[in-house]
């Protein structure tokens, strides 16, 4: 089966590189299209071919890039200079996550909390002045970065493997509800800290609802929660993913069972390797891998620095689960903001109903700045103010005032810095920051 998998990627490899200069690539199910990209010049694996038809293939990649895109978040903390951390946590059910630092032993600690398919790289992997992480170093903070249960950092357990069904057998619930409180109570005991900052973006931000609901007790011990494109209420999600999650939930899970993918789009070097080879400085097809990329969170060409693509696309996807991933599209589906649904008849042998209970978002009690952006599928402006109606302690409220802003921009964004980043720094200033800096470079 695993050969036939290869064989059958392999294809699709060849029959992306032998398009003509106008061929289009795209999917349909039924009426519903989940990606058309044109193809604007003869491609070997994404290694453009010159125009002029000499077949010259170039590879003038900036090595500084390349390597960027192979080194792991630890690497990159330690490539640039700053003292680089590794931490594991194990939390009560078996699961040992990694955690990075960006080390100021004795300053405010702030724990960043990455989205779907994504990892702590997330903050760092822009470099220096371009990565949230690395501002928050240098105004003065103790830098925590979170790695969730399956992705690129976070795959042992205590008596599963990734091979095993078992390992898999989660969403961002179970997440919220031992990930992040265990993440919190190791912090504060490494820093002799009463309290922490939070930020989160998109999935950063569903699973500290989650724990403010499932355990209350934890919002003691946050500061102030910075939400970068809140996810709750997905009733006006516009991803084409995640609408196709939600349309087709029945068949897609039957389909993935059948393949035997518990693991949704896994991180691997096969797959590393061959989003580096689409996506690096010199190829035409740079549109393509934007696409492909964007395709779940909306896309914003101006703020995205297509330099970068080789390193986004050697740390992202980071893998997730694929029940992780049809709870998404359930949220959709349902316009809820609730427990995974198995089913009338398993829902009622777990919840003691035949539907999900609903997140207590009342026991969100921290405070919480939300930050929003009109360009963001996942996270549309009338799902956030659905969210902001329901939580008790909104301190601050931001719509980014650039109309193309999305999903992705609020880590990875050129003008994340003017845009987004100094207000979130005053925010914290205010809330409780004796240890940070007081000025802004």
């Amino acid at each position: 089966m695993w050969h036939f998998k290869q064989l059958l990627l392999f294809a699709l490899c060849l029959s992306l590189s032998q398009c003509g200069s106008q061929a289009d690539l795209s999917f349909l199910l039924g009426n519903i299209s989940l990606f058309n990209v044109n193809f604007k010049s003869p491609t070997w694996l994404g290694r453009s071919l010159a125009v002029d038809s000499h077949l010259r293939i170039e590879h003038d990649v900036d090595p500084n890039i390349q390597e960027d895109s192979h080194l792991n978040t630890y690497s990159l903390i330690k490539k640039y200079g700053y003292p680089a951390e590794n931490h594991t946590v194990t939390t009560d059910d078996g699961y040992i996550l990694t955690l990075h630092r960006i080390a100021r032993p004795g300053a405010t600690p702030v724990l960043l909390v990455h989205g779907l398919l994504d990892s702590s790289a997330t903050w760092v992997m822009m470099g220096p002045n371009k990565g949230l992480g690395y501002l928050l170093y240098e105004q003065g903070y103790d830098v925590w970065m979170a790695n969730v249960r399956g992705n690129t950092y976070s795959r042992k357990h205590i008596k599963y493997t990734t091979h095993h069904a078992k390992f898999w057998d989660f969403t961002f619930h179970e997440m919220g509800v031992y990930d992040i409180p265990k993440t919190i109570d190791y912090i504060l005991e490494q820093t002799n800290h009463k309290q922490l900052h939070y930020i989160g973006h998109s999935q950063g931000t569903v699973v500290f609802w989650i724990m403010g609901s499932e355990r209350p007790e934890y919002m003691d011990k946050i500061m102030l929660m910075q939400a970068l494109a809140p996810v709750a209420y997905m009733k006006h999600c516009k991803s084409p993913v995640v609408n196709f999650l939600a349309e087709f939930h029945m068949s897609v899970s039957i389909v993935l069972k059948l393949i035997g993918v518990h693991e949704f789009l896994p991180k691997n070097e096969f797959i590393v390797m061959f989003n580096q080879l689409i996506c690096d400085e010199t190829t035409l097809t740079k549109e393509i891998c934007s696409n492909v990329i964007f395709l779940t969170t909306g896309f914003d060409k101006y703020q995205l620095n297509e330099t970068m693509l080789p390193v986004v696309v050697g740390h992202a996807p980071a893998g997730a689960a694929t029940k992780q991933m049809q709870h998404f599209g359930q949220l959709r589906r349902s316009g809820s903001f609730r427990q995974f649904d198995y089913g009338w008849l398993r829902n009622h042998w777990r919840y003691n109903s035949i539907t999900p209970p609903a997140y207590k978002l009342k026991n969100v009690k921290a405070k919480v700045a939300l930050y929003y952006a009109q360009n963001d599928w996942l996270a549309q402006p009338a799902d956030v103010e659905a969210l902001r109606a329901e939580l008790p302690n909104v301190i601050s409220e931001y719509m980014v005032d650039y109309e193309e802003f999305n999903h992705l921009d609020f880590i990875w964004g050129v003008d994340a810095r003017v845009l987004l980043w100094e207000r979130m720094l005053e925010n914290m200033r205010a809330h409780g920051n004796e240890n940070a800096i007081d000025t802004l470079d």
